[in-house]
């Protein structure tokens, strides 16, 4: 593998502010210490709430530790109360975005159209899109893999140069007590991967109640890795860095 091993954690809105900057701060004293994420070997990256962006930034100022935002307005500027532009989580410091997840589809009605204003509004803003995609029934691979190509084409096109991180999520896999079986995820993976090779440091990761021991089993068609609640222990989080390190 020539690119590092991706493990990336979305918190959502689990904690509060205090507690998350407590949970930062452990993460970037794991980062500090685990030479893998030192040499560079497995890229690492957090996504805190709006709230508590900025200070992540500055507490992982000394990590290799990227911090990226939830969500992000598809315009730069403008009358829109409540939204945060992408020109804005650059300036304090995000380096990703989560685009197109699936609670933002299924509980804020965002479209493929939207998805797709979002993606460009990220990659035009020096944000890395955290583009999330995944089928919403169980089905065949062949048949998973053509619905998330679909949802990527959509995403992508007319979309700006620059580098794009494919989350695979099978919506019917999200909190749910077992992760999409390996073979299933490694087919549709690696369809993806094919799609976005094009684009320099793009990388394709699989979020779905996601846990130890499953990167092993995905091997090297997939990049990496997207945790939630398991992560909220950071003692798990490094076991799934060591993980990630074994595969280099």
């Amino acid at each position: 593998m020539t690119t590092p091993t991706l493990v990336g954690v979305s918190l959502k809105m689990y904690f509060g502010h205090a507690q998350t900057l407590d949970w930062i701060a452990k993460v970037g004293d794991l980062a500090r210490r685990h030479p893998a994420v030192q040499n560079g070997s497995v890229e690492v990256f957090v996504i805190p709430g709006f709230v508590s962006l900025a200070a992540s930034v500055d507490v992982l100022d000394d990590t290799p530790v990227v911090v990226g935002a939830q969500d992000l307005a598809a315009a730069d500027a403008g009358a829109f109360t409540g939204e945060v532009s992408g020109v804005e989580l650059f300036e304090v410091g995000a380096r990703m975005v989560e685009v197109g997840h699936a609670e933002r589809r299924a509980l804020f009605g965002e479209t493929d159209e939207v998805v797709a204003a979002k993606t460009s509004a990220a990659l035009r803003n020096g944000l890395a899109p955290v583009l999330c995609v995944g089928e919403k029934t169980r089905t065949s691979p062949e048949d998973a893999a053509a619905e998330c190509l679909r949802q990527l084409d959509s995403a992508l096109d007319g979309a700006p140069a620059g580098r794009v991180i494919v989350a695979y999520e099978p919506v019917w896999a999200i909190g749910a007590a077992e992760p999409a079986e390996p073979a299933y995820v490694r087919a549709v993976c690696a369809r993806l991967r094919t799609a976005v090779a094009d684009r320099p440091d793009s990388a394709v990761i699989y979020g779905g109640s996601a846990g130890p021991g499953l990167l092993v089993e995905l091997g090297d068609d997939v990049d990496g890795i997207f945790l939630g609640r398991f992560a909220h222990d950071t003692d798990a989080l490094g076991r799934v860095l060591d993980e990630a390190a074994a595969r280099r």
